[in-house]
């Protein structure tokens, strides 16, 4: 489709009326990893990170214990070209299909003894890199180190045969040969760069009349089996004082940020021991500090633009082009407060935990504690479109703040196409929500292999206010919170939440974490 707007191609513009938006019908694909009825799961299994390559024929995850492990897509890797589709005497599936690659331990539990703090091995973030050669890169990081991957394909070298004759009678072989006693040549637990196995005198046999010759064994290698391989390249550590919480690959292949609390950081992915601080929100006085830095994106196409979010619900965009130092951002994307709605806990669910920009980067979605929002690069004084995730736990805001629950950070997706976004819930439940007006109603799905159980739990609540992008600042409202919502929010385990979730770059296949078992689904 081709945007007014910009005059170029990009995604479809939101509100536009010649936007016609497919009911999506999800359905389970895969579990990996699911948990039996009453199997306790260890705190160093759960999840904490997704992310697909920009292909989608890869998926990578992140756990509490420091490990990535590796899925790769499965289902378009037997049939290739058109040729051998059409002889095959069975349909491919219609939606991608993983099975589970490799696994590697990235990061390792530290201690910081100049502070006296302890350095989790939990993975923050992970992002993938270019291919080069067959080679896949990927970065993941902790608290305080980033560290880059590659995982590649090697043979595996195997001592496949060995000129030993088996023994026969006494020891003795055919044809008079000595030989060394065949246990000393235990074949189950000889590999090549294994143990050497040196023999015993004790072992050895002398034949009937001397030793006539003497036959030393060979050993044949072969290198059939492939494998993945996975090795860390660099190191990038000792570059923030505060924790991380964000990376973002540039467009360029060149460069990275890392974001903390008070500062991004701008990498070379070949220069490891030095960066470059673009952005330094630091006060002089501590005390003065209002806001913290949440969330940090690269723009996905312009190599000079990113944009990061702050604890006080609002988005700075930047061009590194205007300034090395970035600290005077160029547009500032803020809501407009509405006179007598602030309240004691305005400041804690107006913090955004999670931004990502469209595959086109005209659009900005953001999670803040109680919805997603959808912004447009070009209209900074109010969102495009705001849905509501779960506004009936508004009431029980309170109890949410005694539990620590109103802290969590819930991560947000949108599909390939622009026209659904995702995010999670409590009791591991997750909503999709169509962009554009006439789409259909929220959807509420559950992470287990029944989702549609989870919608007897509420009422999916479509809201939201869209701007008509040919009239200026003019709302639409797209329908009202269900009365009936509110009632359904004691049912929540606000024990089981869902915070980590991607959604496949080129189809609708969404995967999702609850606790230690990953989720996908497709539609």
């Amino acid at each position: 489709m081709i945007s007014k707007e910009t005059g170029g191609e990009g995604p479809p513009v939101p509100g536009s009326p010649e936007l016609e938006v497919p009911a999506l019908e999800w359905k389970f694909s895969q579990a990996f990893g699911e948990r039996a009825v009453g199997e306790e799961v260890q705190e160093v299994d759960i999840i904490s990170a997704i992310e697909f390559d920009k292909s989608g024929e890869h998926l990578a995850t992140g756990d509490r214990g420091g490990r990535v492990v590796l899925f790769e897509r499965t289902d378009t890797k037997e049939f290739r070209t058109r040729k051998e589709l059409e002889s095959a005497d069975y349909a491919l599936p219609k939606y991608p299909e993983y099975r589970y690659s490799t696994e590697f331990q990235s990061h390792e539990p530290e201690f910081d003894y100049l502070k006296s703090l302890e350095i989790e091995e939990k993975i923050n973030k992970i992002r993938w890199c270019h291919t080069v050669n067959g080679s896949h890169f990927l970065l993941s990081t902790n608290d305080k180190t980033i560290k880059m991957w590659k995982v590649s394909e090697k043979k595996l070298k195997r001592v496949t045969d060995l000129n030993i004759v088996p023994p026969v009678g006494n020891g003795i072989p055919i044809g008079g040969s000595p030989i060394w006693n065949s246990r000393l040549y235990n074949m189950r637990s000889f590999s090549w760069g294994g143990p050497k196995m040196i023999p015993s005198m004790d072992d050895f046999i002398f034949p009937p009349g001397g030793i006539p010759s003497l036959r030393l064994p060979t050993v044949v290698v072969s290198s059939s089996e492939m494998a993945l391989v996975p090795g860390c390249r660099r190191v990038y550590a000792n570059g923030h004082a505060y924790h991380i919480n964000s990376i973002s690959n540039n467009s360029d292949f060149e460069t990275f940020i890392s974001a903390d609390d008070l500062r991004i950081n701008l990498w070379n992915l070949e220069v490891s021991n030095q960066s470059f601080n673009i952005v330094d929100i630091k006060p002089s006085n501590m005390e003065d500090l209002t806001e913290v830095i949440t969330s940090a994106e690269f723009h996905p196409s312009q190599c000079n633009t990113l944009a990061y979010s702050s604890s006080k619900g609002s988005i700075r965009l930047i061009d590194m082009r205007q300034s090395a130092l970035c600290d005077n951002h160029s547009k500032l994307f803020e809501e407009q407060e509405t006179p007598g709605t602030k309240f004691f806990f305005t400041a804690i669910i107006a913090s955004i935990s999670d931004i990502k920009f469209d595959r086109g980067g005209r659009y900005i979605l953001s999670r803040d504690y109680m919805t997603l929002k959808l912004w447009d690069i070009n209209m900074e004084a109010n969102p495009i479109a705001t849905f509501k995730v779960h506004e009936f736990l508004r009431p029980k805001l309170c109890d949410l703040y005694d539990n620590d629950s109103i802290f969590d950070k819930f991560e947000c997706c949108i599909s390939g196409d622009g026209l659904h976004v995702a995010s999670g819930s409590y009791s591991n439940l997750f909503r999709v929500f169509g962009v554009a007006p006439g789409s259909e109603e929220a959807t509420t799905l559950e992470a287990s292999k029944t989702p549609n159980r989870g919608r007897h739990l509420q009422t999916p609540s479509k809201s939201g206010r869209f701007v008509n992008l040919g009239r200026g600042c003019r709302d639409n409202t797209r329908g009202n919170e269900s009365p009936g919502s509110e009632m359904n929010g004691g049912a929540y385990d606000f024990t089981s939440k869902l915070l980590h979730l991607a959604w496949h770059p080129a189809s609708n296949l969404i995967a999702c974490a609850a606790s230690n078992s990953l989720y996908m689904y497709y539609a």
